[in-house]
């Protein structure tokens, strides 16, 4: 590869990642929590607890400590190796995306921190994506076997995160504003860090402190949907409607008050600050993109194109950004995550078009199940590809991203980011 080549695929991978990192920097606890902690003077003789789940809910809760010097107590359940240390608030790991036994304790001691709050307390609930598999508590009658079986189903089956959270709630003792009601009749505050297309509190973590209009009949209009078999037990909750969750209107919720703090919206702006002050137009697609990964990565495959061939609609040097939670419908047996499905995708569309370099990765740092963010793509990855013998269109068949790009040496590893505000995709167009 020509030097000047080389030099132009560095520059452009370069700027993909910069502007990647920016977007996940605008959703740091340490920059978003503060404003939204309240003071000691507000709460009078009451108490501050906190409590929170998610996969940014640990360094929410040093946030909270750095910014509160009054009496503290709590506990936060985060994923497996996205612990902060604190000194007050008790931090506990449990596992994601199948819950498991360390998530199911950390739900059961967490209404138990909870219980027998009086008026005059303060609950501050910090929640990001993730606490749906973090807080597994089941309803009576159910297991977390039962609970681990719905989520590999659903995780499988195409439905979307919406959907998916709107079956958790129904089969859960603790979401579906079921933690909210516990802490009755303390205030709750609950801050919320958005990991879901069009950042409706109720699907945060499946809004374990806000009341869900859905109803159990709308979660097994889901399943049908999509196919999913459900075990006996589980089918006989929704259908007795004994999964009934919170509803809007419930008196105990009502001194409760939400905060949207970090959104995927947000994090977009930050990236395309950083694309105009590198001389590009930058522009937002959308924030809360849905639909099989590799259709949305074949859609915006033609819209680049359109931007480089015909410049529509609008001009080249640009970077389109989008954000959302497409889905996978597992077909294969590869190592992928939607933002590389999506990615691999959109690759093959655009054939290697001379002018056209992406990223799709998860701002969460973790595509998938694999700790890896996502991957680049640029003029060259399918003669790479076809040069060490790899199929684009096998691998994207096996659902094979994450062995794709590895063996490209393409992949983006971020580590944990300690935030979550879903996926972030980046084409640039010179």
């Amino acid at each position: 590869m020509p030097a000047t080549t080389l030099h132009h695929e560095s520059r452009a991978r370069d700027l993909l990642r910069r502007m990647f990192d920016a977007a996940i920097a605008s959703a740091q606890p340490a920059l978003c929590v503060p404003p939204y902690v309240p003071s000691p003077e507000s709460l009078g003789k009451g108490r501050l607890i906190v409590i929170g789940a998610g996969k940014a809910s640990a360094a929410m809760a040093r946030a909270v400590e750095d910014h509160w010097t009054g009496p503290l107590s709590g506990l936060v359940v985060t994923r497996y190796g996205y612990s902060v240390p604190c000194d007050r608030i008790e931090i506990v790991e449990a596992a994601h995306p199948v819950p498991d036994a360390a998530g199911l304790a950390a739900a059961q001691r967490m209404l138990e921190v909870v219980k027998d709050l009086n008026a005059d307390d303060v609950v501050l609930c910090l929640i990001s994506g993730g606490g749906s598999s973090l807080l597994p508590l089941p309803l009576p009658g159910l297991t977390l076997e039962h609970k681990q079986a719905v989520n590999r189903a659903l995780l499988k089956s195409g439905a979307t995160i919406s959907e998916m959270n709107c079956v958790r709630r129904h089969l859960s003792a603790i979401k579906g504003g079921r933690l909210g009601v516990a802490c009755h009749p303390a205030r709750v505050i609950t801050l919320l860090i958005s990991d879901v297309p069009g950042d409706d509190p109720i699907n945060i973590a499946s809004g374990p402190t806000v009341a869900d209009p859905t109803r159990c009949v709308d979660a097994l209009a889901i399943v049908k949907r999509h196919g999913i078999e459900l075990p006996p037990e589980v089918r006989a909750v929704l259908e007795s409607g004994h999964g009934e969750s919170v509803k809007p209107g419930d008196s105990r919720l009502a001194r409760n008050a939400v905060h949207m703090v970090a959104t995927p919206q947000m994090a977009l702006e930050a990236a395309a600050s950083m694309a105009r002050n590198a001389g590009y137009g930058a522009y937002i697609l959308g924030d809360a993109l849905e639909g099989e990964a590799r259709d949305v990565g074949k859609v915006l495959a033609g819209m680049a194109l359109q931007v480089a061939e015909r410049g529509q609609p609008v001009q080249a040097p640009c970077v389109l950004l989008s954000g959302g939670e497409t889905t996978v419908t597992l077909r294969g047996n590869g190592s992928g995550g939607r933002n590389v499905e999506c990615l691999l995708s959109m690759g093959i569309a655009l054939g290697g078009h001379p002018r056209i370099h992406a990223l799709a990765g998860d701002t969460d740092g973790v595509d998938g199940v694999a700790e890896i963010a996502g991957a680049f793509i640029g003029p060259d990855t399918l003669a790479r590809a076809h040069a060490l013998g790899l199929k684009p269109s096998d691998s994207l068949n096996d659902n094979d991203g994450h062995g794709f790009f590895g063996k490209l040496g393409d992949a983006v590893v971020t580590g944990p980011t300690l935030t979550n505000v879903n996926d972030f995709r980046a084409i640039l167009i010179d």
